[in-house]
């Protein structure tokens, strides 16, 4: 193989969209009081879509640059799955910092394996069904219904 054929196959890593990366300097030099861009429920609605569709576009490359087994892909149906869509915003940003020099480039690999692991164990059996595109709803819903209504503070 040529080097020429090998980094035409190396995708970059996706580009902040505008608005994302604009709110991110405007925190940065303290302009805007706002949520860091990883905390997605704290976020302003107009954030949500550039975010989700650059986070979308992650694990796309993610899966394409590193999924080599299948337990390594992120499962398309990742929105449906809040711990995931937490971690994989902070995951993002992370490389991001970590590109700035070549310790913190091996530390975000290490990451990217803990991170596979975790979304394993997460996903659970569901794992398997939700990679070629059988989400079920939450396996552990039956088990959350179990919990008490809380109203203001208290149990119902």
């Amino acid at each position: 193989m040529t080097t020429t054929n090998l980094l035409a196959r190396l995708a970059p890593f996706p580009e902040l969209p505008s608005l994302i990366a604009e709110y991110v300097a405007a925190r940065s030099a303290d302009e805007v009081d706002g949520p860091p861009p990883w905390d997605l429920g704290a976020l302003p609605p107009e954030l949500l879509t550039p975010i989700y569709g650059w986070l979308d576009s992650v694990c796309r490359w993610m899966n394409e640059t590193y999924a080599w087994q299948p337990q390594h892909v992120v499962p398309p149906c990742w929105t449906e799955h809040d711990h995931l869509a937490y971690e994989i915003a902070a995951f993002a940003f992370a490389r991001g910092e970590a590109y700035n020099d070549a310790a913190g480039v091996i530390a975000w690999h290490e990451q990217h394996a803990r991170f596979v692991t975790r979304m394993n164990n997460a996903l659970g059996k569901a794992a398997d069904d939700c990679r070629v595109g059988r989400h079920d709803a939450r396996p552990a819903r039956f088990a959350l219904a179990s919990w008490p209504t809380q109203v203001e503070g208290e149990l119902v």
